[in-house]
């Protein structure tokens, strides 16, 4: 069996653990640069706030004093995590942590007849010792986990629980779930099997294997089979990603092209650094803007290109040079941008790098991936970026992001520690 255990609406509970005022009270949420919701209380959803809306469209209700909003913190969002994790870890054998709120738990070795009071226990554990409410759904597969997982979010007679522990259980859970609902379908593919007369998880189910694998596919199969209670969707985390990217939307618009390079060198070395911390490299190094299309006013422009290295590379130096080379060749005067970012792709494991026998210099490889060790050594410690690369701006990655409604960063620095008078 397997249970998701999902944080219900992750950062507008971790801003009300430190704010219990908030407790009943409408909050949403923003993203970076305070642009649209992306989180939402219970109270703001009933008020008809929607994921994505425009934080404009709403500030009205924060002036009147019936909504409370709050720009991203993730420093504080990524560190509760952190802690719901930690528990969640120390209660079973294995677990995959999905996302930044959401985990499964493989529930190998417990007793059957005990796994509701276990996850029940677990429930309470989270909320007392880190503050945040968490859904927790029991299945035998993975997506039917997830339906469960919904269900005990949105009906309190769960209890915080929803235990599909029998086909009974299963075939009434599908009838009840739109097929858009489905972990694997979504709203892209949703339209296509309604036309085809498919408007439930029951009536995907429902639907021979033959025809699910002619119209859909392994992908399609692979979900069908785990809402019939076949068990295989594979681990999450047992590949690299194949991109990484970072990307960001700026507070004012730029035009200055040496404005534009800091930026690009910033998000590069985020990259960079990530690579390394998953002990890859890439092979192609992306970089994209865009101007701002919702100013029909203003001359548009959306450029992009990749750059292929010789060898897949990590380090600091490497990637940040590539995606300046990139930005040259698509930067143009005249234009105002709103959003810029570097993907990096082609991605594989560092340890089985493909050398090539001519035009390349191993040695400065080697002193470049040595440096960047240094950096993240240092910066990891700081915990801001104070080693860096002349082309990259002073400061933290996020400085120049809009947060004006930011809370403080009550578990990661002693500066904003909360005080008790």
């Amino acid at each position: 069996m397997f249970a998701l255990v999902d944080c219900n609406n992750f950062f507008v509970s971790c801003e009300r653990v430190f704010r219990p005022d908030l407790e009943g009270k409408a909050v949403v949420v923003l993203s970076n640069n305070d642009g649209c919701v992306v989180s939402r209380s219970n109270e703001s959803k009933a008020m008809g706030i929607k994921m994505g809306t425009p934080f404009f469209k709403v500030r009205h209700m924060v002036d009147e004093g019936r909504l409370t909003a709050f720009s991203s913190n993730y420093a504080l969002y990524g560190d509760l995590s952190g802690r719901v994790m930690s528990i969640l870890a120390d209660a079973v054998p294995h677990i995959e942590i999905y996302s930044i709120d959401e985990a499964f738990l493989h529930l190998d070795g417990i007793d059957p007849e005990n796994v509701q009071e276990f996850c029940r226990s677990l429930v309470a554990r989270v909320r007392q010792w880190v503050g945040i409410p968490v859904s927790i759904g029991v299945a035998p597969t993975k997506t039917l986990a997830k339906i469960a997982s919904h269900f005990a979010k949105t009906h309190k007679g769960y209890r915080g629980v929803c235990m599909m522990d029998t086909d009974a259980k299963r075939l009434k859970a599908l009838e009840l779930t739109p097929i858009d609902d489905v972990w694997g379908v979504g709203r892209r593919l949703a339209p296509k099997m309604e036309s085809w007369g498919v408007r439930s998880a029951l009536d995907f189910v429902q639907r021979p294997k033959g025809w699910v694998q002619s119209r859909l596919g392994v992908n399609g199969l692979r979900t069908w089979e785990e809402l019939c209670g076949i068990p295989c969707v594979e681990e999450e985390n047992a590949e690299r990603r194949k991109s990484i990217c970072t990307s960001r939307s700026f507070a004012d618009m730029i035009e200055d092209e040496r404005e534009l390079e800091l930026r690009v060198s910033d998000f590069a070395a985020m990259c960079a650094k990530k690579l390394r911390d998953e002990g890859s490299a890439a092979y192609d190094v992306t970089v994209f803007m865009y101007t701002n299309r919702f100013r029909e006013d203003l001359s548009q422009y959306f450029p992009s290109v990749t750059i292929r290295l010789p060898v897949a590379a990590n380090s600091t130096q490497e990637i940040v040079s590539t995606a300046l080379r990139a930005l040259k060749t698509i930067y143009k005067e005249g234009y105002q941008y709103k959003k810029a970012g570097v993907t990096v792709s082609n991605i594989v494991p560092q340890d089985e790098l493909q050398g090539v026998l001519f035009g390349y210099d191993q040695s400065l490889r080697q002193k470049q991936d040595r440096l960047s060790e240094v950096m993240d050594s240092v910066n990891s410690g700081s915990g801001k970026n104070l080693l860096r690369l002349a082309a990259q701006r002073e400061g933290h990655y996020a400085d120049g992001i809009r947060c004006e409604r930011r809370s403080s960063l009550y578990t990661t620095s002693l500066d904003e520690i909360m005080k008790v008078h």
